[in-house]
């Protein structure tokens, strides 16, 4: 996976941690599209992810903007720019590729079975855990579209609950 994420990136002269920070821009939700929720998520320093930022700024692949309710909080989002490069170099295609004689089962089997061991791994190490808001404890589920985080008091649209968060919290199963 790192030799194809490298050649993804090299086509446009981008180091794998840069499109790394694409990707994860690509996905973070609002309570986690900051640099330092980006510094946590790649497990970098600062100043790593600054560098990283810096330059992803310069090529017009990242917009940095001010929070609505704290200015002193930067935000950022991908460019028009940083989609298109994402969409072209399709990083994520690879793991598709090596997936597709594996029955769909057998894939999602796999993926729960990773998942449940980074977690692990994470509480371990005592890390910031990220996932999606839908499989989080803090999500509630208001109708059809419409969803609230628990934790933030917001509410959240649909596609919103499909981005991964910072504040995650993973549902835990009871046990009967």
């Amino acid at each position: 996976m790192r030799s194809e994420l490298r050649k993804a990136g090299g086509e446009e002269s981008l180091q794998p941690v840069q499109l790394q920070a694409l990707v994860y821009l690509s996905r973070a939700n609002r309570y986690s599209n900051t640099p330092q929720a980006l510094a946590d998520y790649l497990g970098l320093t600062k100043g790593t992810v600054s560098q990283t930022l810096l330059l992803l700024d310069r090529r017009g692949l990242i917009e940095r903007f001010e929070d609505d309710v704290d200015r002193r909080v930067v935000r950022l989002r991908l460019s028009t720019s940083g989609e298109r490069l994402l969409y072209e170099t399709q990083p994520a295609l690879p793991w598709q590729n090596a997936t597709r004689n594996i029955s769909p089962n057998r894939v999602r089997n796999a993926v729960s079975a990773l998942r449940e061991a980074l977690m692990t791994l994470q509480q371990d190490n005592e890390a910031t855990t990220f996932g999606d808001c839908q499989s989080c404890t803090w999500c509630q589920k208001l109708s059809q579209r419409i969803y609230r985080c628990g934790q933030m008091g917001d509410r959240l649209s649909g596609p919103e609950t499909r981005k991964i968060c910072r504040i995650y919290a993973p549902k835990v199963e009871e046990v009967t």
